[in-house]
C-alpha cells in the first residue's frame, strides 16, 4: 500500500467528506476542515512508518481538524455585569481548623523544611518560583518540599487521630494533645515509616 498524499486523496476523499460533513453541517466550514486535514497529512505523511495504519492515521487527522474547528468556533461569551463570589475556601470545617494549625506546625519545623513550606503556604508559591529564590534546581526544590510535607504530615499524625472518608480526605479529626503549637512533635526525627 502506497502512503503518499496522493494517494491519501484518491482513497479516502469521498469517506473523509462524509465524515467532515456529518459533523460540521456548514458547507463551507466542512470544506476549509477537509483542506485542513489534507494539509495536516501532507505535513506529516513522512511521520507515518506503518502503511497499514493510514486508515486510523487519516481519520484520526480528520477527527482532530473536527474538534479545532469546534473549539474555534466557541463563543467567547461576555461577561456579566456582577459574578458570583467564588466559593468559600471554608466551607468544609474540618479541613479549615486543619489549616489554622498548620503555621504554629510549620514554625517548629527545621530551618530548612521551613523555608520550603513557609512560601508555598503563605505565598502561594509554586515549587518552581521556590526553586527560584532558594537557588535550587526544580528536581531540589521538589524534594524538599517533599521531605517537609512528610514532616509535617507525621507532626499532624502524631498530634491528631484523624477520621478519613473514602478517598483518604479528613472529615474528622481529635486532638491528642491539648494544642498543637503547645507540644509539637519533635520534627527533627528522621522521615520514615515506623
Amino acid at each position: 500500500m502506497h502512503c503518499g498524499s496522493e494517494a491519501v486523496y484518491e482513497r479516502f476523499d469521498a469517506p473523509l467528506r462524509r465524515f467532515v460533513r456529518s459533523r460540521v453541517p456548514d458547507p463551507a466550514a466542512a470544506e476549509d476542515v477537509l483542506q485542513e486535514v489534507y494539509l495536516r497529512v501532507h505535513a506529516r505523511i513522512h511521520t507515518l512508518r506503518d502503511c497499514a495504519r493510514l486508515p486510523g492515521w487519516v481519520f484520526q487527522i480528520a477527527r482532530n481538524a473536527v474538534a479545532d474547528h469546534h473549539r474555534a468556533r466557541r463563543p467567547a461569551g461576555e461577561l456579566p455585569e456582577s459574578l458570583p463570589a467564588p466559593p468559600d475556601p471554608c466551607e468544609d470545617d474540618v479541613l479549615c481548623e486543619l489549616a489554622a494549625g498548620l503555621a504554629p506546625m510549620v514554625e517548629v519545623l527545621p530551618r530548612k523544611d521551613r523555608e520550603a513550606l513557609g512560601p508555598m503556604l503563605a505565598e502561594g508559591l509554586t515549587q518552581e518560583e521556590l526553586a527560584g529564590r532558594l537557588g535550587l534546581t526544580l528536581s531540589g526544590a521538589k524534594s524538599r518540599v517533599q521531605r517537609a510535607r512528610e514532616r509535617l504530615k507525621r507532626m499532624l499524625l502524631e498530634c491528631c487521630h484523624f477520621e478519613l472518608d473514602r478517598f483518604g480526605h479528613p472529615i474528622g479529626y481529635e486532638e491528642r494533645c491539648p494544642c498543637c503549637a503547645a507540644c509539637p512533635p519533635d520534627p527533627t526525627r528522621p522521615v520514615g515509616r515506623g
